[in-house]
């Protein structure tokens, strides 16, 4: 199981899915996602790695989204990355899972927690140079 999420630190909020493949199927899903979270009249960018599913050219993209590459090996500038170990260290690491639906059940508790939480939202994912 993976967890494919995204977060808006201006506003505290967030759109995320758990999904059994990391593809360009399930990367369609996810930006899907994110464009229905997007304020009316508003444009979403999203940064992401360089994964072959972020960037392949058989990806459909909503209009209200842009994709924003960041170079390889660059996870400092990706604010998500520390959502992802903000998630491991309180709520996924050092467990035992009984099968994959109770795996299913720990990452979505995990992401509907943080989501509850917009402050913590803004606290990881504010980065000055973005909102100077």
């Amino acid at each position: 199981m993976y967890i494919f999420g995204a977060i808006c630190p201006k506003r505290g909020s967030g759109a995320g899915l758990v999904l059994p493949f990391c593809n360009s199927a399930t990367m369609a899903i996810q930006l899907a996602e994110i464009s229905q979270a997007v304020s009316a009249g508003a444009h979403a960018v999203v940064l992401l790695d360089q994964a072959g599913w972020h960037t392949s050219e058989k990806l459909s993209v909503p209009a209200n989204i842009s994709l924003l590459p960041l170079p390889p090996k660059s996870p400092e500038l990706n604010p998500t990355e520390n959502v992802w170990q903000y998630l491991r260290d309180n709520f996924l690491s050092n467990r035992v899972f009984a099968s994959t639906a109770d795996i299913v059940d720990h990452c979505c508790h995990a992401w509907n927690k943080l989501i509850d939480q917009p402050w913590t939202i803004m606290s990881i994912g504010m980065r000055d140079w973005a909102h100077a």
